[in-house]
């Protein structure tokens, strides 16, 4: 499997933010979000076994392991890590919503994104993955703008939503937090404020 990068940080973001976990990034993205951050992660990377990769995660003393890209589930190892995984640690899946999650371990909590208009991916929604989403899971929307907002709002009311977390997140340094804070307050909306508390603590710096 084509790996770019594992390293242990703080989690930024999410109903687990602050917590100390092992990151697993994986190269390749189908999608080319307008505010991707980690663009680094469409191509680098080297091809490690599914061994090596275990290996490195067991040397960090964390009990929590995100899987992230990219899009990790363009990966077909990807099965068989979070299926070893669940066996030791507490996993986290984040992918970008367009693939279907059907096949993902149940014991895996997943993270997944609905795409906005302002990401110029919003046509790329797997819909269907609503239906294998968990309670224990959770549903992020990337905002750029007050249209967005609104956008995300319809979908909500539009669709059944199983999971108890829904997070609404201000695209970094697009959309100021404290508008999103204000729009979710005076509608009274039941979502969770997502900031991206990482970059806040270290800036853009990779690896961290």
């Amino acid at each position: 499997m084509k790996v770019c990068e594992i390293f242990a940080s703080i989690q930024g973001e999410s109903s687990l933010a602050g917590i100390p976990m092992i990151f697993l990034r994986l190269t390749g993205c189908n999608l080319r979000c307008s505010y991707c951050d980690t663009k680094y992660a469409y191509y680098e990377g080297e091809e490690l076994s599914i061994d090596k990769v275990l290996k490195k995660i067991h040397s960090f003393p964390f009990k929590y392991v995100e899987i992230t890209g990219g899009e990790p589930l363009l990966e077909e190892e990807v099965y068989e890590i979070m299926n070893q995984l669940v066996q030791t640690h507490t996993v986290l899946l984040e992918t970008n919503g367009s693939i279907s999650i059907e096949r993902v371990n149940p014991q895996v909590k997943i993270i997944m994104d609905i795409k906005t208009p302002g990401s110029g991916m919003s046509e790329r929604n797997y819909i269907e993955n609503l239906k294998f989403l968990k309670k224990i899971d959770e549903l992020k929307f990337v905002l750029t703008d007050r249209a967005d907002y609104e956008w995300a709002k319809d979908f909500l009311k539009n669709h059944e939503i199983k999971v108890k977390e829904i997070l609404f997140s201000p695209a970094y340094g697009i959309l100021n937090p404290a508008e999103l804070a204000k729009w979710i307050i005076s509608d009274g909306l039941s979502v969770r404020l997502n900031l991206q508390i990482h970059k806040y603590i270290f800036g853009n710096l990779r690896g961290v």
